[in-house]
């Protein structure tokens, strides 16, 4: 904001801001949009973690509301305080811009910047395994992933085997050395599923117009994100089809998964045994539980799909936790 109200807004002017350095394709700016919406992509994350919140049906819809404006009104802001302080070769070239910015504008006090990001970064990457974790925890009580990450810790009550899994997750998609490369895989498989989901809710709007719906929008906005996310993601294909293909792949070595885990209900007993005693192991190593809503809910059925209700461990882990 400094460098605008000092005048240096050369490369804001009209005339200068859409000056092209290469010929306009409508694939390369479905790119960018892809690319660019990865720093906005915490908007859903909230969702994640609905069942902890406090009257969610109005403080979900509340944080979005302040944070999506919020967020928005920093990066656009902060892309501002670039352009007016680098030309656009020098964003181009520059391995991490905030740092060079740091570097040309707050002279021995740059140091400040790379600190700052890292702390932003730190806070990013916190908030993402709370949340993200939320889902391994909810696909593995519904029946989808394996039943020791739909356990809780019996004092603090958290996810444990979620949140390890979730960090291996990470610390394999961290073996690419691109990561421009890793934001297209994860962005691309993300809008694939956001715009599935937002179908679903048309769907089920016009097929189920009855349902209790304690959140309620207009579906204006759910067909123009629609319109937004198909533009996003067939250029998207026309432009990086490798890299959209390998993405899809990845995504779609989780069909076998489902067969075999989930839709193969009569496994032999020998395979059984097995994972019974890997969940068990992972119980004792965790320190970890059901959660006792769901034994109250089941009627003593998550009990009997515990390995440590044999040994009678269960149902103190289970009181345990009914105290969190």
């Amino acid at each position: 904001m400094s460098c605008v109200l000092l005048g240096e807004y050369y490369w804001l002017e009209p005339a200068h801001a859409f000056e092209s350095f290469q010929e306009y394709d409508v694939g390369l700016i479905a790119l960018a949009f892809l690319q660019g919406s990865f720093a906005y992509g915490g908007w859903n994350f909230l969702n994640y973690v609905t069942e902890e919140l406090v009257d969610p049906y109005t403080n979900l819809p509340r944080a979005i509301f302040i944070s999506i404006p919020l967020v928005t009104f920093v990066y656009v802001f902060a892309n501002i305080a670039y352009v007016t302080a680098m030309s656009p070769q020098e964003l181009l070239a520059s391995n991490a811009v905030a740092v060079t910015f740091g570097e040309k504008l707050l002279g021995v006090m740059s140091w400040i910047m790379p600190i700052s990001v890292a702390l932003s970064t730190f806070g990013g990457v916190n908030g993402s395994l709370f949340t993200s974790s939320r889902l391994f925890f909810a696909g593995a009580r519904e029946g989808h992933l394996p039943s020791l990450l739909a356990m809780i810790h019996v004092k603090r009550c958290t996810p444990i085997p979620a949140l390890l899994f979730t960090c291996v997750s990470t610390l394999l998609m961290l073996c690419t050395s691109d990561m421009y490369t890793l934001i297209n895989y994860v962005g691309f498989i993300n809008y694939l599923f956001y715009g599935v989901t937002v179908a679903g809710q048309i769907v089920l709007r016009v097929k189920q117009p009855e349902m209790h719906r304690p959140i309620k929008i207009s579906l204006v906005w759910p067909v123009i994100y629609l319109l937004f996310w198909a533009f996003l993601l067939i250029f998207s294909l026309y432009s990086e089809p490798v890299v959209c293909g390998i993405g899809l792949a990845i995504m779609l070595t989780g069909v076998p998964v489902y067969f075999l885990g989930v839709y193969w209900d009569k496994k032999p007993q020998c395979f059984n045994t097995f994972v019974d005693k890997l969940t068990y192991g992972g119980q004792k190593f965790c320190v970890v539980v059901y959660p006792a809503e769901e034994e109250k809910q089941a009627g003593g059925g998550m009990e009997e799909r515990s390995p440590l209700s044999e040994e009678g461990e269960i149902d103190v882990g289970v009181q345990k936790s009914a105290d969190c």
